[in-house]
């Protein structure tokens, strides 16, 4: 193993064990729930918006590691962010697990979540890094609901 995948697979390993804005907001403005039947992930997504500035994000649920880390390092990425930035992170990122950028040649704002581009060759774990994603897409869009099929 390469020793930058080693170190992208440590950066999966460290959120999924300490994942990052794991807890509930009780004052949220949105929520959306998330389900990946294929792999049993579940997770509910909190926000609270401060006009199109996402204020703060949280998560609560179950998973495997590439899900659980996908979501901690996706809260981290949009806290602060505007609506609209959040929305072109979703793209991209959608955009990287699926194959359709080289996130070393093509532009992009992704930085950390780069780590996330070995999973499209596994694409049974493609909708294990993407749950969250659509979750934040959901409750951007004030739905309830997000899946992966």
């Amino acid at each position: 193993m390469s020793e930058l995948n080693e170190l992208y697979q440590q950066v999966i390993l460290d959120h999924n064990k300490n994942p990052r804005n794991f807890r509930e907001i009780e004052n949220a403005d949105r929520t959306a729930e998330g389900n990946n039947p294929l792999c049993g992930d579940q997770l509910k997504l909190y926000l609270r918006l401060n006009g199109e500035i996402i204020e703060d994000i949280s998560f609560i649920g179950s998973g495997c590691a590439i899900s659980k880390a996908s979501a901690s390092m996706m809260t981290q990425a949009v806290k602060g962010k505007s609506i609209k930035e959040a929305e072109k992170l979703f793209e991209e990122f959608h955009k990287m697990v699926t194959g359709k950028m080289d996130v070393e040649v093509e532009e992009n704002h992704l930085g950390k979540l780069k780590v996330f581009a070995g999973v499209l060759e596994f694409p049974a774990r493609v909708k294990c890094a993407s749950l969250s994603w659509h979750t934040l897409r959901a409750a951007l869009n004030n739905e309830k609901t997000a899946s992966t099929e």
